[in-house]
């Protein structure tokens, strides 16, 4: 789209449908309804004051039949007469947006889509780039490189290839898409028994519905027999679908100018519809209400703006906390609720994950300093002093499932989950304190609530402890007594709702994190929601009889130490080995402890292991002994008694980098490299008639640092699709690429990734089994064949010392306290750290990009596919047999298309049975 100043064409007509059922039914004293007319009035503010210098137009639907139902009688002949306090809602509507000095447009005989898409038309042909405001599929027909769409309700931005993401067609076979599904809801016939998959389907074969007519004869089966039988209706719903260009209209784009807004007669309106904050807020501009526009118009209390500018003039002098256990105050509570404002959530349940939850208050605030705790299961008082949760969900659905009204909270996957737990989906624009934290600085604290407060608002938050008592879990909660918890869930609503405006605020000064915040993490929330509530089937048979052979070789390798040892003695006791290993059989010393002992550490026994059995032998029975207690024992234990699966939580705010972390099971640290733990993903598997399908990246950090660098060796071994490690070994051995062995590809694989994790030349040689001037040689041999990947390492290492933080590709910050430090040991590892985090971040983040982009494709797709894990670089999905194809080629697509490098994304796909066979 043009860098102009964008003509704003508001489809009023979608957002007055929208806001009277998103919003819950609102009335003045004299029992007029407002709730749509605060939903699209305060939609339309918004949107001026996003757009503050570009011209806004309203278009609504003019009363009674279009040139549609002259072409097919029963054009939107199944809809339902509008309700009458919808109806009533419309003139106050319309003379709020006269007052506020924008056109109001309403065309007879045509919809308010042709208007807007003639008006598009126009602007184009003038060079005015446009802004469809709407919340109507059909719209995106008129999508270009000069049109856009906005959904303000959602906040979501279409544009060609949001189009091209969100149905897998370009705008320009969307009239095709609509016209072979039909729609219920305008009566338009479509094709009988075609929905989303089938019109995608058919259009990516035949391009458009034209060609599909013409070659008919071509589709077989069924859905073959009923297109034949239908052209004709699918020709007539070609029409029906395709908005109109060529509207006549008396005037152009160019004369569509926001005039100054009438405040007197908006302070009358306001005054006449309750808008109490309105009224207050044009008064204290000294404007005085016109006496002969009493009359026109009613809503109720909104809000000037989407969000308080300052979190200073949120801060209250006084604090009221209140606890509601009338079903009064709560409606009461509720009318206070405003659209386009934040309202900050807290859940408290009795279980830390999430499908166990069962709630047993919730605090709500939408002012700071005033909060509301609602208690619903607290076991030791009894019904007579809390409300049923049944009553306080339905009163609190609407609000919670609303697009206008923001949501805040800390940790909102979680809260997401819980109310899933009843049937409730969290909707709306969405604001997580421990997300924005994250992203502002990933290591500088830990992100919970309580230490965020400390740190941003310098207020103390007490600890759970001091309510529930020390060592106590979460079910606690439930025998807590009332007045204390609601005074606790209520300060932590409270903090929740100022923290907001702290980071949000800080988060805008600091230009692109905001987009990190906003396009990577917030927009990934509901991605994992849906993972996690999916979940992953797991075989307890197969895990028992893993366990048990697991049990078999341990005591065998345990009967193998003692035989080695000359003595029984407990493996897993460092004092016990020390006196084996140092005193009776006089291995080397090779590392000490902190306390100057010598060491048993892992890295020492690896070394050892090269010489003698026994450590050797430590290492395998520790691996294995790992793998039973960590998965084998365990897992079986994870698996939800309802759903049967496993369902980890992954978790956003923990790596530094920016990468997940699994838990409750962590899924992400199963060992790949040894047989064991391959076999252990062989308990994965799939439903019965469906395949586990993985996609993985293949070699994404290399490609990320072959882009960074810009490395024309580099950068060619990938472009030319070279395997770049016997690309290596042949340039840093000097030899034909035919001519290289598995032995020099072995070491050059261990060189491309040991030099983007900072390794040295001694840790290359002790990988690679050589000695260290050695390695070192080939290190150098490295940095001449590829010298701007050295370059890209010593203009890292530099730009860390000076800004203190490196950035991914996407700017994805990761601040480096050590980069200056005076000990050296600490400054070389915060080095390390800086040159491998750009790939490592700019990893995590294409990834989550590509999980974004699947789940919106899985969501219109219709396969019977979904993502189930996430790990590191691989997605998993569970897919029915019948759509694996199409699962596979559109993930790949999709994963491909996250990021655009200097050299091509390449991903591995496999499918099974199993976890093991996919991978």
């Amino acid at each position: 789209m043009s860098d102009k100043t964008p003509l704003v064409l508001v489809d009023g007509s979608s957002y007055l449908f929208r806001a009277y059922h998103a919003l819950p039914p609102l009335t003045t004293s004299q029992g007029q309804a407002t709730g749509a007319v605060k939903g699209v009035i305060n939609m339309i503010r918004l949107l001026i004051k996003q757009y503050p210098t570009s011209n806004i137009a309203c278009v609504f639907d003019a009363k009674g039949k279009t040139f549609r139902n002259d072409m097919y009688s029963e054009y939107k002949a199944n809809r339902p007469p509008m309700p009458d306090d919808l109806r009533s809602q419309i003139e106050p509507i319309h003379a709020m947006i006269r007052a506020m000095g924008l056109p109001l447009l309403i065309i007879d005989d045509v919809e308010a889509d042709d208007v807007i898409g003639t008006l598009a038309q126009q602007a184009w042909q003038q060079q005015i780039p446009t802004l469809i405001s709407t919340g109507d599929k059909d719209m995106t027909q008129l999508v270009n490189e000069h049109v856009t769409l906005l959904n303000t309700m959602t906040n979501e931005t279409l544009d060609i290839e949001g189009v091209k993401n969100k149905f897998g067609l370009p705008p320009e076979r969307i009239i095709d898409y609509l016209a072979l599904m039909g729609d219920k809801v305008d009566n338009i016939p479509g094709v009988p028994g075609v929905g989303p998959k089938t019109a995608v389907k058919w259009l990516q074969e035949f391009d458009s519905v034209e060609n599909l007519i013409a070659r008919a004869d071509e589709v077989k089966g069924k859905v073959g027999e009923t297109l034949r039988e239908h052209l004709e209706q699918l020709k007539l719903s070609y029409e029906l679908a395709t908005i109109k260009l060529d509207v006549k209209l008396e005037f152009g784009p160019h004369e569509l100018v926001h005039k100054e807004p009438d405040k007197s007669a908006l302070l009358a309106l306001c005054k006449h519809l309750e808008f109490k904050s309105w009224v207050k807020e044009l008064e204290s501009e000294g404007v005085v209400a016109s006496i002969d526009t009493q009359s026109q118009g009613n809503t109720e209390a909104a809000s000037s703006s989407a969000e308080p500018v300052s979190p200073a003039q949120e801060v209250p002098v006084d604090v009221v906390y209140s606890t509601i256990t009338t079903e009064a105050e709560l409606l009461g509570f509720v009318a206070n609720i405003v659209p386009l404002q934040p309202l900050a959530i807290v859940i408290e349940t009795d279980d830390a994950h999430y499908k166990l939850a069962r709630i047993i208050g919730i605090s709500l605030c939408n002012k700071a300093g005033q909060a509301s705790y609602i208690p619903v299961g607290h076991d030791m008082l009894g019904d007579s002093s809390q409300l049923d949760i049944k009553i306080v969900l339905e009163r609190l659905k609407p609000i919670l499932e609303s697009q206008s009204i923001y949501k805040v909270g800390h940790d909102l996957k979680t809260i997401s989950h819980v109310l899933l737990n009843y049937g409730i989906r969290l909707r709306g624009r969405r604001f997580d304190t421990m997300l924005q934290s994250y992203v502002l600085n990933s290591v500088a604290h830990k992100h919970t609530l309580g230490k965020l407060c400390q740190y941003f608002l310098e207020l103390e938050l007490s600890p759970l402890e001091e309510l529930l008592g020390k060592g106590r879990n979460k079910l606690s909660f439930a025998q807590a007594e009332i007045a204390k918890a609601a005074q606790w869930s209520a300060t932590c609503a409270d903090y929740c709702f100022r923290l907001h405006h702290t980071l949000k605020q800080k988060l805008a000064e600091t230009g692109h994190l905001k987009d990190v915040y906003r396009y990577f993490e917030i927009a990934l929330v509901p991605v994992l929601t849906r993972m996690e509530e999916n979940g992953i089937r797991v075989d307890v048979d197969v895990l028992g009889k893993q366990s048990q052979e697991l049990a078999e070789r341990l005591q065998q390798l345990e009967r193998q130490a003692y035989e080695l040892a000359g003595e029984e003695f407990n493996l897993g006791s460092p004092m016990q080995l020390q006196k084996i290993f140092y005193e009776k059989l006089g291995y080397p010393i090779l590392g000490k402890t902190d306390k100057g002992q010598p060491s048993t550490a892992e890295p020492v026994l690896a070394e050892l292991a090269e010489s003698y059995p026994l450590p050797k032998l430590i290492l395998e029975q520790r691996g294995l002994s790992k793998l039973k207690s960590t998965y084998t024992d365990k897992l079986p234990l994870d698996i939800h008694p309802v759903t049967k699966r496993i369902h980890s939580n992954f978790q956003q705010a923990v790596a530094a980098t920016g990468r997940l972390s699994s838990t409750d099971p962590n899924l992400q640290n199963i060992p790949i490299r040894t047989e064991e733990g391959r076999r252990i993903r062989q308990a994965f598997i799939a439903e019965p008639g469906k395949v586990l399908m993985a996609a993985d990246y293949s070699q994404v950090e290399l490609r990320i640092m072959a882009h960074l660098s810009a490395d024309p060796g580099l950068v060619n071994a990938f472009a030319e699709g070279l395997d770049v490690h016997r690309a290596t070994a042949a340039e840093i051995f000097g030899c034909p690429l035919a001519e290289v062995s598995n032995d020099m590809r072995r070491s050059a694989k261990a060189i491309n990734f040991g030099l983007i994790y900072g390794m040295s030349a001694f840790g290359l040689a002790k990988q690679i089994g050589t000695g260290r001037a050695e390695a070192q040689e080939y290190v150098e041999r490295y940095f001449l064949r590829y010298p701007g990947v050295r370059t890209y390492m010593e203009n890292t290492r530099l730009s860390a010392s000076e800004n203190g933080y490196v950035e991914t590709l996407f700017g994805r910050r990761l601040y480096l306290p050590d980069i200056r430090a005076s000990n050296a040991v600490m400054r070389k590892a915060a080095e390390r750290t800086a040159i491998n985090a750009p790939m490592q971040g700019t990893a995590a983040d294409i990834i989550k990009q590509a999980m974004i982009d699947i789940d919106q494709w899985l969501k219109v797709a219709a396969l019977d596919a979904k993502m189930v894990l996430q790990v590191h670089d691989e997605l998993v999905f569970e897919v029915a047999e019948k759509d694996l194809a199409i699962l596979m080629d559109g993930v790949k697509f999709r994963m491909i298309s996250a990021a655009s490098l200097s050299v091509p994304l390449v991903v591995d796909t496999g499918h099974g049975v199993n976890w093991d066979e996919a991978h």
